[in-house]
């Protein structure tokens, strides 16, 4: 399992059991962290017996019929239960996913789910990732130029430069990649993370933008950009099959380039 950030001392306890209806005869059993930051508590793990006879095929479903039917107290992130929003990104089973693509099925035994690693945790499955997007906006995930594009209209784009965005720009934020990377545990606080230099690539090599140099040079960090040791967590976990790692060594390779 992997590492939260916890209150100093704290022990996760056995929490709450739920039992199913009576008479249910399809039966899983959900084992979730349970941690309110206002009260000072320890956290400790709930247990959920779900019926699912009567829930869902999704992660997502479980954790909604839960806090309909069940607890109330249950807190998460969701919105579009489609893969889209990145809200219920958590760890299921172990590793970093959205609950609302992660289908029951998949996981063998009790289903254990935890926040994304390493974050303060705001209440139950819900982390704070203030530091997440302060990083990438200081990436400055814009389009900058000084000039104006050809009669006053839309900048564009030829398709082969249009293609060296795909597997870029379809990042949904949901902090996956870069709770699932140990570099990014030990150093948060200066190593941007895989999330925020991918999108920072996107905007590195999108041909419309003028401040490649500038990018470039912000990023020439030991810490910013230099702590990624390719151990390829980011792209493991991804949920829209992207690969953050490669967008980091392509960048790499730019600033060695231009350091030449």
């Amino acid at each position: 399992m992997a590492e939260f950030t916890l209150p100093a001392n704290s022990i996760v306890k056995t929490g709450k059991t739920f039992d199913a209806p009576e008479g249910a005869t399809n039966v899983r059993k959900f084992m979730v962290y349970r941690y309110d930051s206002s009260d000072g508590s320890n956290p400790s793990v709930d247990t959920y017996h779900v019926d699912l006879d009567t829930c869902g095929p999704m992660i997502l479903d479980a954790l909604i019929k839960i806090k309909s039917e069940i607890d109330p107290t249950l807190s998460f992130r969701r919105s579009c239960r489609e893969g889209i929003c990145g809200s219920c990104a958590m760890n299921i089973d172990g590793a970093n996913t959205l609950a609302c693509t992660m289908a029951i099925d998949d996981v063998e035994g009790d289903i254990k789910i935890y926040p994304l690693p390493h974050q303060p945790v705001v209440k139950d499955l819900v982390s704070d990732l203030t530091q997440f997007y302060r990083q990438y906006e200081a990436i400055e995930p814009w389009m900058q130029s000084d000039t104006v594009p050809a009669g006053n209209r839309e900048r564009l784009q030829s398709k082969e430069d249009r293609e060296k965005l795909d597997g870029l720009y379809e990042c949904i934020m949901c902090a996956c990649c870069s709770t699932s990377c140990p570099s990014y545990w030990w150093n948060s606080d200066k190593y941007l993370g895989p999330a925020a230099l991918l999108a920072a690539y996107r905007w590195i090599v999108d041909s419309r933008d003028e401040k490649t140099d500038e990018r470039l040079e912000a990023l020439d960090d030991p810490f910013k950009l230099y702590r990624c040791h390719t151990i390829m967590n980011c792209a493991t976990v991804c949920p829209k099959g992207l690969n953050p790692a490669k967008a980091i060594a392509e960048t790499k390779k730019m600033l060695v380039q231009k350091n030449l």
